[in-house]
């Protein structure tokens, strides 16, 4: 079959936006960068643990190859800017730390340990993570990156405040020992080697070591607060802008100018005085062979040309030359990558290659198109286009004129062997505390490389370079401009379900929708089927569906009747085309800050038969940090008006049975202050109002202005998920209707109890359950109700934002109780109805 394959050149403005080319005072700093050869690598726990401050003074000041190794994705954290949570909610801690490492320079790297959330003590952390797994990853990226020296962000003992800040001391402290010993995880060595790491410090902090100074014993001290011209800031300020990053933490921060001290205590290896490096050796001399660079690379820093930085092409390439030549090292594949990055910089060469579609399947035509454009008078040649994926190879030979754009077009199947686009660590299913990944050569790595490349070859004065470029979709957004993403590969047809849980109260048939979309280029045709447990029924049992074009929906109904029995159970969904089943569903994560996410799990909900009882029918919702309470509600039948700030009002609330605050609501919402008054006179005249928890730092009320009697913010906490529960008050109506809550109502739920308690209340508040973490004294702040006028004032800290959308029964139970003590609130205990 004759490949399309159109050459079209001529002279014009530049077709797609250009991606990231630095200026020539960037330039310059990354030619000085490359005459320095010493590395550190920062180790802590979760995204957002990392000290910017330091990491951007050593990457732009100090000119280290600084990494930071971050145990965790954050996936057991909280978020403020939406609902995900869990695994979701790691995809996007992950790409808020390699957009923080975008801006301060760093380098990123993670283990497979999981965020199983809040942890008061490492021995549990490191028996949940599996330390020895965890051990062997922190040994792997140290012999991968070679650091002359390690920074902790914690100590290794109880001042870190966490069992998971701890846990990254002490592997960090034990990988030290270990790394250059090639009888411990031996299987790394032959890809990797030993490496041993010369000084570990800790970057201690005044808020676990008060009396810290310059003038402390062993102590390092770096002011990182000092100012670049080449980039126009201080440290201070381009740490802030990567640390603002962690936007889904609401960890936003301002930049300082000025002086700024960062203290680094003494742990283990060569103790030194003032500088981590001095008792190694930096210069190009450290490497076998390096004398001959060495005044290659002084050259082309001196003789930089701000005005004409294609001047420093033919000392790079001979700087490149000589690289080659040295033995095979970390720095020497370090230092060509960054030899032959500045030659692209410094030639303004770009090279950009765009799908026309962001998802493409196997065996279906790719549509590339495909652009270089040499903004120099530096003798550039394209030479080869490759890639496997696409069966391209197109040997050529085009000179790249000054700024005389080239463009290709090539239309290419996919190849057969091409595999779905997800995560690398979410590919298999995984225990608590540790990703599986069975392909060990990928531990270590942020995120996937690109899911289709182009393999592009050019002759820069002579000289062949091979450069390796991802296929990407951009299009123009009439607000923001031009916006790109990455192309994923993915199955013919989506098959969703649009909610996550189904709650069968009865054996009543339900309907479920379930949404077919095409990823085909080709009109398609099958049937779409239901897999049910033992004892459901569903009608029809199959549906046939007919799509003509990519991207066209269609929604179709199956009514499904649960079982006889309470029971938790899952369905799935299965499009079957050509005798072929798909059965994935596609997720997307888009927020403006960071590259959209494309998840495909298996088209799978969770389906509870549960014997439930509600009361009441609209539920007020006033929305917090983010959370899916509110999807949670509807499936157990309730209409949820998401009130705006405005709609709160005294008229408004009458309608309503109940109202909810979603998490952290004091501390998120900023007008939180002016429509407290209207709610709790809500209260006051009958209605229930539910405040899950808050943290008692950047509240935006008076804390004695949220509650009807006194209560105090505390973060107390249970993180112990199965910890026992005891009913300190079985016979309130809040544990008797319309549901009769016992403690195996507190079976099975996820990650914690609760989170944030209150730890003291007044005495009219009735605590109606007790808990603890092994060792600690009961916490019985975790749900509170009080008895205002007529109505009922509930502050909880359970995790019901957790374990609503997790499916958990109990939690379900529980809630609806909660939202109904309205109606309820006038029955004597005795004379309550529970359903047994």
């Amino acid at each position: 079959m004759r490949v399309l394959f159109i050459l079209l050149v001529f002279i014009t403005r530049i077709t797609f936006a250009q991606q990231g080319q630095p200026s020539a005072s960037e330039i310059k700093l990354k030619l000085k960068k490359l005459n320095f050869l010493g590395s550190i690598l920062y180790v802590a726990a979760h995204p957002d643990d990392e000290n910017t401050r330091a990491i951007t003074f050593l990457a732009n000041d100090q000119l280290v190859a600084t990494a930071y190794l971050s145990m965790t994705r954050g996936d057991g954290g909280q978020n403020l800017i939406g609902p995900e949570i869990g695994e979701l909610l790691g995809l996007i801690r992950t790409q808020e730390l390699l957009a923080a490492r975008r801006i301060d320079g760093g380098q990123q790297f993670f283990t497979r340990a999981i965020d199983f959330g809040f942890s008061k003590n490492y021995h549990e952390t490191l028996e949940i993570w599996n330390k020895e797994e965890i051990l062997s990853d922190v040994v792997q990226v140290i012999r991968q990156f070679q650091p002359d020296v390690i920074l902790t962000r914690f100590p290794a003992d109880e001042r870190a405040g966490h069992g998971h800040h701890t846990s990254s001391a002490i592997l960090a402290q034990e990988a030290f020992d270990v790394s250059n010993n090639p009888e411990i995880f031996p299987e790394q060595v032959p890809t990797f080697g030993t490496w041993q790491v010369s000084t570990l410090y800790t970057n201690t902090g005044r808020w676990w070591n008060q009396t810290i100074s310059e003038k402390t014993p062993d102590i390092v001290t770096m002011n990182v607060g000092t100012y670049n011209p080449l980039l126009g800031k201080s440290y201070s300020e381009i740490a802030a802008a990567s640390r603002t990053s962690h936007k889904s933490q609401g960890f936003g921060s301002s930049g300082s100018r000025g002086d700024s001290q960062e203290f680094f205590e003494f742990v283990k290896g060569t103790k030194v005085n003032n500088d981590f490096f001095e008792n190694i050796n930096t210069s190009w001399a450290r490497v076998k062979g390096g004398d001959k660079v060495q005044p290659l690379v002084q050259k082309v820093i001196a003789e930089f040309n701000e005005d004409m930085p294609e001047l420093s092409v033919p000392v790079l390439l001979e700087v490149r030359k000589q690289i080659m030549l040295l033995d095979n090292s970390v720095w020497k594949q370090r230092k060509l990558k960054e030899t032959e990055q500045l030659l692209l910089d410094c030639s303004g060469l770009y090279i950009g290659v765009r799908a026309s579609h962001y998802v493409t399947t196997s065996d279906q035509p790719v549509r590339v198109s495909f652009e270089a454009i040499n903004r120099s008078d530096v003798p550039i040649t394209l030479l080869q286009v490759k890639s496997l994926m696409l069966s391209l190879d197109s040997t050529i030979t085009l000179p790249l004129k000054n700024n005389a754009s080239v463009t290709f077009k090539s239309v290419k199947n996919l190849s057969s062997n091409a595999s779905y686009s997800a995560p690398y660590w979410l590919k298999d299913s995984h225990s608590i505390g540790l990703y599986n990944v069975t392909d060990k050569s990928l531990i270590g790595k942020p995120e996937n490389d690109a899911a289709i490349t182009i393999e592009v070859t050019i002759s820069i004065m002579g000289e062949k370079l091979t450069r390796t470029v991802p296929v990407i979709y951009s299009w123009t957004d009439p607000v923001r401009g031009e916006l790109i993403r990455p192309v994923e590969i993915t199955p013919l047809v989506f098959v969703n379900f649009p909610q996550s849980v189904y709650v069968f109260k009865d054996q009543s048939a339900q309907p479920i929708r379930v949404l077919i979309k095409s990823e085909s280029q080709k009109q398609i045709a099958g049937s779409l089927t239901l897999v049910l447990p033992s004892g459901w029924k569903c009608e029809p049992a199959a549906i046939p569906f007919e799509l003509s074009s990519i991207g066209e929906e269609q929604t179709f109904v199956f009514n499904v009747t649960g079982s006889k029995i309470e029971m938790d159970a899952t369905i799935k969904a299965v499009a079957e085309i050509g005798g072929k089943p798909y059965s994935h569903s596609i997720q997307q994560i888009v927020y403006d800050h960071i590259p959209i996410q494309i998840l495909q799990p298996e088209a799978k909900a969770r389906a509870l038969r549960i014997n439930i009882l509600k009361t009441g029918s609209i539920i007020g919702y006033i929305k917090g940090a983010g959370d899916d309470i509110p999807a949670s509600l509807r499936h157990l039948g309730y209409e949820v008006w998401e009130m705006k700030n405005e709609e709160v009002t005294a008229a408004n609330l009458q309608r309503v049975d109940a109202v909810v605050l979603g998490i952290r609501a004091l501390n998120t919402n900023e007008r939180i202050r002016f429509i407290m008054p209207a709610l709790l006179d809500y209260v006051k005249n009958g209605g229930t109002m539910v405040v899950q928890y808050n943290t008692s730092n950047d509240i935006e009320i008076d804390e004695d202005k949220f509650s009807p009697y006194p209560l105090t913010l505390s973060r107390d906490r249970v993180t112990q998920e199965n910890s026992e529960v005891r009913i300190l008050k079985p016979d309130h109506p809040v544990l008797n209707y319309p549901n009769k809550i016992t403690s195996k109502d507190f079976d099975g739920w996820v990650q914690e109890r609760g989170l944030y308690f209150p730890s003291a209340w007044s005495e009219r508040y009735d605590a109606l359950l007790s808990m603890n973490d092994t060792g600690e004294p009961a916490r019985n702040g975790s749900l509170l109700i009080a008895k205002y006028g007529e109505g009922h004032y509930v502050y909880t800290g359970l995790s019901f934002f957790r374990e609503l959308p997790e499916g958990v029964p109990g939690a379900y139970k529980l809630f609806a109780n909660l939202v109904s003590l309205k109606i309820g609130k006038s029955l004597p205990n005795e004379k309550i109805k529970t359903k047994k």
